[in-house]
């Protein structure tokens, strides 16, 4: 069976990034592979084995063309609601907190939050099928 072990984004500033994804998710840097042409960041925190991979182009200087098809990386968390404030507190600029309940029923609770090169994150409330 497969495991899933990472996802990767292309990032313009790799100081830039480390520092939001270890403000907002307590990501640290858990290697650092330097090529000739690119760098690869793989980061990571204690809650799971799962990384996020940013890659760096030397010589990038443009933003990505993010396209259509990208979704957004997803994060569960125990308090939704704390770590909506801390993102506020901290000027990560989070969009509102949703209820979401097609049914009636509020099956979650997130926020959305940009990362510095435009990609998004959804936060979730820990729990249901959202671990």
């Amino acid at each position: 069976m497969a495991k899933a072990i990472h996802s990767m984004i292309r990032v313009t500033d790799e100081a830039r990034s480390v520092a939001f994804y270890e403000t907002a998710f307590g990501l640290t840097v858990a290697d650092r592979l330097d090529f000739a042409e690119f760098t690869l960041v793989y980061l990571s925190n204690p809650e799971s084995d799962f990384e996020l991979e940013l890659t760096i182009n030397k010589g990038q200087t443009e933003a990505y063309d993010l396209g259509n098809g990208y979704g957004h990386f997803a994060v569960s968390v125990d308090d939704v609601t704390a770590e909506h404030a801390r993102f506020e507190a901290a000027g990560l600029n989070p969009r509102k907190l949703v209820d979401f309940a097609p049914g009636g029923e509020v099956i979650a609770r997130f926020f959305f939050v940009k990362d510095p090169d435009g990609y998004e994150i959804e936060v979730l409330q820990r729990g249901g099928r959202y671990k």
